[in-house]
């Protein structure tokens, strides 16, 4: 989609910034619909509002061989997780573990089914969607211990997943993206049974920076706002400067091959963008999408945007490249 398709619209700043014409559309829709703030609603009836918005503007699941639900033993109980395979049995090979989006307020198995679906499809590999602990009520660091004890849960249980993993690959969205990067630096400081092949982070959070331009051009009228990401924070209480909350923090030499995604018009665009800056920096392998035009939320969003089918087949191209070369 060509920039010239659109005239620029302007931000909280005041600045101009392209945006592509159906995500216009469905910024100018939900900006002229009135209603309550997440934070004003509070953490149960926001995730209500969550699924609500998905089933409006997410694209249908995929119809998959395999979609089942499982449970393990994990560090403060049970942890559900559900499989996605496109394939009713399939040879050893990766796996995608996926950690949803949400702040770390919202979202679950559900909120992020359509996107797996599409994941595990496209891929053609085993999809193993996480359901951790959520804040308030499980603050910092829940999420992380969670996420981290599922990636070495999916490496050592082949009979429970019917299927035997040779290689991680850590992927989410926002929080998830979050999360899809301290899980690949803690199996990297200590190992997990195989290897982390390959992160896909998508549109993350990895610093604690308060003044990073883009939380400022699109505090408001963007989806994402900045009183959503100031009432998630509050919930869940992170550390200032822990690496297990902002892995920009950590060290980043070992990196596995990466494939960074962030959207031009997002408040945390460029904490993504540092992240990507110290990867190069320590040499680690990156592919780097920032997609044009669109905005926070778009993976979930491909019905409302169409546009975001196209910026998911580039996710998908990026991943395969990078897997061959890992092979």
């Amino acid at each position: 989609m060509a920039e010239t398709d659109t005239a620029a619209a302007p931000s909280s700043t005041g600045t101009s910034h392209f945006v592509r014409p159906d995500v216009r559309g469905f910024l100018d829709f939900l900006n002229a619909t009135a209603g309550p703030t997440m934070s004003q609603i509070g953490a149960v009836a926001a995730r209500e509002a969550y699924l609500a918005m998905g089933a409006v503007g997410e694209a249908e699941p995929r119809a998959l061989a395999v979609i089942r639900d499982l449970s393990f033993a994990g560090p403060a109980g049970n942890i559900a997780v559900r499989l996605y395979d496109p394939r009713e049995s399939r040879e050893a090979g990766p796996a995608v573990v996926f950690f949803h989006g949400g702040g770390f307020v919202i979202g679950d198995l559900d909120s992020h089914h359509s996107l797996c679906t599409e994941i595990a499809a496209e891929l053609d590999l085993p999809v193993i969607a996480v359901d951790y602990r959520l804040a308030p009520e499980h603050p910092f660091p829940a999420a992380p211990i969670d996420c981290i004890a599922a990636a070495r849960w999916v490496a050592t249980s082949p009979a429970e997943l019917g299927r035997t993993v040779t290689g991680l690959i850590p992927m989410g969205d926002s929080a998830g993206g979050n999360l899809t990067i301290v899980v690949t630096q803690a199996l990297t400081d200590e190992p997990a049974a195989v290897p982390v092949v390959l992160q896909v982070p998508i549109y993350p959070l990895s610093d604690d920076r308060g003044d990073h331009a883009s939380f400022q051009s699109f505090a408001d009228g963007f989806l994402l706002t900045a009183e959503t990401m100031n009432w998630f924070a509050e919930a869940y209480a992170a550390v200032p400067g822990d690496k297990l909350a902002y892995p920009i923090y950590n060290d980043h030499a070992a990196t596995p091959p990466t494939v960074l995604v962030t959207a031009s018009l997002d408040p945390i665009r460029d904490s993504g963008r540092l992240y990507g800056e110290a990867l190069i920096r320590a040499g680690a392998e990156l592919v780097f999408l920032e997609r044009k035009g669109t905005i926070h939320g778009f993976s979930q969003l491909r019905k409302a945007l169409p546009s975001a089918n196209d910026d998911m087949q580039a996710i998908f191209a990026a991943v395969k490249l990078l897997l061959e070369r890992t092979r």
